[in-house]
């Protein structure tokens, strides 16, 4: 065993409660990964070695005094600085929030406290969330594992960042219109959008409420689809603070119920072309279903377009609404990529009460369309993303002889927003240049353990994990 910080969560914990590893020592491998590799990556922004090692020699009594352990017992995770941990910094990138930190635990970190993690720290975040790429003024530039002059994604890049390169067992996300997936995607993790509500984001800032309560969700981010499967465990649940929780109880489905589902996937929406690794991941995924017994046919949804439309609606211009007002006398404090999207929010038509309502009610149609194409392919399977991970400040690629623009190369994680469903990304592939290649899976809303068992699947058959070159 070389390096303990690449093993699979689940096997951290399992070692753990068979005394052959400690707690201390799997902390204190972590944070001296921490201390060499954030310095380059620059993925955590706030780690408190001593509250850390306190919390782990509490776990390893836990151990020596009795049997009844959590599911993450003594495993260290990372969770991003836009959800609240008790004494810990919660700035979401920004200088209006400069020194903030959390009086108290959201509930999702209540709960993975209760199932045992020990939290490391928190990382690195675009300002206010609102970029797939991770920077800020507070704490610079992300990178990725893989390429520095790469980013991990955004906006939940330092977390993914983490992950990839051993700094974090495991963690948490959050995802308004891709934040969880594309980062997954170029770093070469697995990740899970959950359907609103269905783990609570009451803790997470900016607020998920009004029209952000029908996009913005938290979820889990790990090298394996088990470990996501126990984060996702861990954290589901009903919390009165969220305004889409519901009593969902967990229904894990085995491998022989799920294949009597028929899968419906493609690789191209029509408008956004991808590039053809991304294309042939999703195909050869398809295939590998296939291959399995999955009942798998090409099929792309009608609506997309309109659905594209509709999330900028929301995400774009409302979010641009409700930040820009945030910086009128504090104009300096604008980092470089939240003045682009302001920009890029202002260039959309202007909103008004009658255009929100209008949106609103067209969204809730769509959505029930959507959702009854969904009832002959109850699983979708697509790019998560038009490119892998592209160089830092890059704005547009040329695919197939068309431009490619920021904002639309993401259109693949922004309908599944818009529209509430659940979605995983798996690292399948690499592409030519050695950049992680995901696919995406698609379910109907509060089915995620539908999801997640056939991601499951999809990494036994395809699954391509590695290090990356930076660890």
């Amino acid at each position: 065993m070389t390096d303990i910080t690449f093993l699979p969560a689940l096997a951290m914990a399992q070692l753990i409660r068979e005394k052959k590893i400690s707690p201390v020592e799997l902390v204190d491998a972590h944070l001296r990964k921490i201390e060499r590799l954030s310095p380059t990556l620059n993925s955590f922004v706030y780690v408190d070695a001593e509250r850390v090692r306190r919390e782990a020699r509490e776990a390893e009594a836990a151990v020596m005094s009795g049997p009844n352990l959590g599911s993450l017992h003594g495993v260290p995770i990372s969770i991003k600085s836009s959800i609240d941990v008790a004494g810990m910094k919660c700035e979401a990138g920004t200088r209006l929030r400069a020194g903030y930190v959390a009086h108290s635990d959201a509930p999702l970190v209540s709960r993975l406290r209760q199932a045992g993690a020990i939290v490391l720290g928190m990382t690195n975040t675009p300002e206010l969330l609102m970029a797939w790429e991770t920077d800020n003024l507070l704490y610079g530039r992300t990178n990725s594992p893989w390429d520095l002059e790469r980013t991990p994604g955004g906006s939940s890049g330092g977390e993914a960042a983490a992950i990839a390169s051993g700094m974090s067992a495991g963690g948490v996300g959050s995802d308004g219109g891709g934040s969880i997936r594309v980062p997954a995607h170029f770093s070469g993790i697995c990740g899970l959008k959950p359907t609103p509500g269905r783990i609570p984001s009451t803790g997470h800032f900016p607020e998920s409420a009004g029209p952000f309560a029908l996009i913005g969700v938290v979820g889990p981010m790990a090298r394996t689809v088990a470990d996501l499967k126990t984060l996702f465990a861990a954290m589901q649940g009903p919390e009165d603070g969220d305004a889409f929780t519901a009593p969902v109880p967990l229904r894990w489905r085995s491998e022989s119920e799920i294949k009597q589902l028929r899968v419906g996937y493609f690789d191209d929406d029509g408008r956004t072309p991808v590039t053809s690794e991304i294309r042939q991941a999703v195909k050869t995924t398809a295939e590998s279903l296939a291959r399995v017994g999955f009942k798998v046919e090409p099929f792309r949804p009608e609506g997309l377009e309109e659905t594209r439309e509709l999330w900028r609606k929301f995400f774009v211009r409302a979010g641009g609404m409700l930040i820009d007002p945030l910086f009128e006398k504090r104009k300096s404090d604008l980092s470089p990529i939240l003045k682009q999207f302001l920009e890029l929010s202002a260039d959309e038509p202007a909103l008004t009460a009658d255009s929100l309502l209008d949106a609103w009610i067209r969204r809730d149609a769509l959505r029930a369309r959507f959702l009854a194409q969904m009832q002959k392919y109850p699983i979708l399977l697509c790019p998560p993303a038009a490119v892998p991970a592209f160089r830092h400040g890059e704005r547009s690629w040329a695919i197939d002889g068309k431009t490619v623009n920021y904002l639309d190369a993401w259109s693949y994680t922004e309908w599944f927003n818009l529209l509430g469903n659940p979605a995983a990304v798996v690292p399948v592939s690499h592409s030519k240049e050695g950049l992680p290649i995901g696919v995406q899976i698609v379910g109907r809303p509060w089915e995620e353990e539908q999801v997640l068992a056939v991601a499951a699947v999809i990494e036994r058959e395809c699954g391509v994990w590695r290090v990356p070159p930076i660890h």
